[in-house]
């Protein structure tokens, strides 16, 4: 059970979600480490959010979004 609540936190995306993340970080002139720095995660994980290789937590979505002055329903195309 321990290893699925693992999985579900930082298992890489299979269908590979599209999202929004660069542009609007682009538009704010942020680096990957600033919007990482802002949000408390590695820039590895924004470099992975924007390419499309890593499924968010629904906190962490949340975070992102709210970083970029956004919601979770226009940052992440489902």
């Amino acid at each position: 059970m321990a290893s699925r609540q693992h999985r579900c936190q930082a298992a890489p995306a299979k269908n590979n979600m599209r999202n929004h993340i660069k542009e609007l970080r682009l538009r704010k002139d942020w680096t990957q480490e600033e919007l990482a720095r802002r949000v408390g995660v590695r820039r590895e994980t924004i470099l992975f959010l924007e390419a499309g290789k890593y499924n968010p937590s629904l906190q962490l979505a949340h975070d992102v979004a709210s970083a970029l002055g956004s919601n979770i329903e226009e940052l992440f195309i489902f």
